[in-house]
């Protein structure tokens, strides 16, 4: 019987309070709908790539496979000048470029792969830096696996011995570290600030000093400024600090020769800098509010813990969608990491990163606000 109303007095602890109900049911809430409008938007994403590759040679019978896998969204156009088709992939302004050996479908049929003689052969030039190069090399490469299975082996793809991927090198790391680096940094930034942020009210409401401050005629927006500012500086060191280690790293990380991130221009250097400065302030009076509503260091932790999911989501959205929008740049959060994103792959991001920098600091003002109205209620710093 004792084991029994135990376990009946923590099951009412439990159920009765919603703060502690909405804790255990909202992170799983939140991650069906976030993943489920990611995942739209992937797909639909994908569907909207247009495709326009130069075709050298001839092979009906591959073109036909290809016309009736992408539809309206690819055109084939015949072309005779190899080089200039190359030089157009380079550029961009073409998606791909296609050749086929000479009489490709009558030596594909006549193909005996035990003879040893050299398969026909197919070459696919792209980029792998460009979304939608990228895209159709790697749906075309598997259209033509697919298709080769069934002929036995007769032809092969890309095995000339030339260079097929057109994209720098500095390209493909500007792309590695756009893709990753967002997320990494965001993640590092949540972590510094929840590991210095969570007890800078809860804490002393735990140990009742916060009560002897605030019999004091100390304003409450002075209190609220003095936890958040050095707290956004700390965090802002730890933060920075991680990042230099993540950016000089990746690169070799990767088997790549360049040397860390000096691929970019000081004006790049500087606005990813005021990017990572401007969102530290953001997270830290977040958890300030948050540990601020909180009882105890514990309640702070179980709460932060869904802003986390919410966090590193938004910090993976601009991973998977590309050409986001500009839109973007009014959610904080989102915005600075499609603005980091968008510097870190080469592009031009000075507009929405000081759009995304302004609402940084504008909701971490209105935070700001929250915790010394917070400060000011006797409900929510005595519990009564």
């Amino acid at each position: 019987m004792k084991l029994r109303a135990l376990i009946q007095k923590e099951f009412q602890r439990f159920f009765r309070d919603p703060k502690l109900i909405a804790t255990l049911v909202l992170p799983g809430v939140l991650i069906y709908f976030i993943y489920s409008l990611l995942g739209s938007a992937i797909w639909d994403g994908e569907k909207n790539y247009s495709y326009d590759v130069l075709v050298c040679g001839s092979s009906p019978k591959v073109e036909a496979l290809f016309e009736a896998s992408f539809g309206e969204s690819l055109t084939l156009t015949r072309t005779e000048d190899q080089e200039s088709a190359k030089a157009q992939v380079k550029a961009g302004s073409i998606t791909a470029l296609v050749t086929f050996s000479e009489d490709f479908d009558n030596a594909v049929s006549e193909y005996d792969p035990m003879s040893g003689e050299k398969a026909p052969e197919i070459e696919i030039f792209y980029r792998s830096a460009d979304d939608a190069s990228s895209a159709f090399y790697t749906a075309a490469t598997s259209l033509l696996s697919a298709y080769e299975g069934e002929i036995s082996n007769a032809f092969d793809v890309n095995l000339g011995g030339e260079q097929y991927d057109f994209s720098s090198t500095s390209e493909v790391v500007m792309t590695i570290l756009g893709g990753l680096l967002p997320f990494l940094v965001v993640t590092l930034i949540f972590s510094s600030c929840m590991s210095i942020t969570l007890e800078s009210v809860a804490g002393e409401k735990e140990r009742g000093t916060l009560a002897t401050i605030l019999v004091t005629s100390v304003k409450r927006t002075d209190i609220a400024l003095g936890k958040v500012l050095p707290l956004s500086c700390i965090a802002a060191l730890g933060a920075l600090s991680s990042f230099l280690g993540i950016a000089l790293s990746m690169p070799k990380l990767m088997g790549l020769e360049l040397g860390g991130m000096f691929v970019y221009t000081f004006g790049d250097y500087i606005l990813l800098l005021a990017l990572i400065v401007s969102i530290v302030p953001l997270i830290v009076s977040a958890m300030t509010a948050i540990s601020t509503y909180a009882k105890s260091v514990k309640e702070a932790s179980s709460y932060t813990g869904v802003i986390m999911i919410v966090v590193m989501v938004l910090s993976l959205v601009s991973a998977f969608l590309s050409g986001i929008g500009d839109w973007v740049a009014v959610i904080p959060v989102l915005g600075t990491v499609v603005a980091i994103q968008t510097v870190l792959e080469g592009g031009s991001a000075l507009l929405v990163g000081l759009v995304s920098i302004g609402i940084n600091l504008v909701f971490t003002a209105l935070f700001i606000l929250l915790v010394a109205k917070m400060l000011g209620s006797e409900r929510i710093m005595f519990g009564k």
